[in-house]
């Protein structure tokens, strides 16, 4: 069996596809949760782009739309790279039990969407 490739190992401009992302939910152990300002996003596609998690959604005209929470980690990536500052983080604890109660689901992209 081969040993896995180290990024020193992988050719200059190799593409690697994200996976893991995809295939692991992240549940509810985040510590910090992204809030996107669609009124302020200019949906340059920036957190799109650079979000390590493919959790950054578009709509079917390209424009950002939500982020969904099943699969952000709550690394702040995407609120770093927005030049608007549509997106910001906001401890987890801020999102009370209250709403899960009531049937919304954690990972919905409405959750948080203002």
């Amino acid at each position: 069996m081969s040993k896995p490739k180290c990024w020193q190992d992988v050719p200059i401009g190799t593409i690697a596809w994200g996976a893991s992302a995809l295939d692991v939910e992240t549940g509810l152990w985040r510590s910090m949760r992204p809030v996107l300002d669609l009124n302020k996003c200019i949906s340059c596609l920036k957190c799109w782009v650079q979000c390590p998690d493919m959790s950054v959604q578009t709509d079917e005209e390209g424009r950002v739309s939500g982020i969904n929470m099943f699969f952000c980690k709550g690394c702040g990536v995407c609120a770093e790279v927005c030049p608007v500052d549509a997106i910001t983080m906001h401890h987890e604890s801020d999102f009370t039990s209250e709403k899960r109660e009531h049937g919304e689901n954690p990972g919905m992209v409405a959750d948080h969407v203002k």
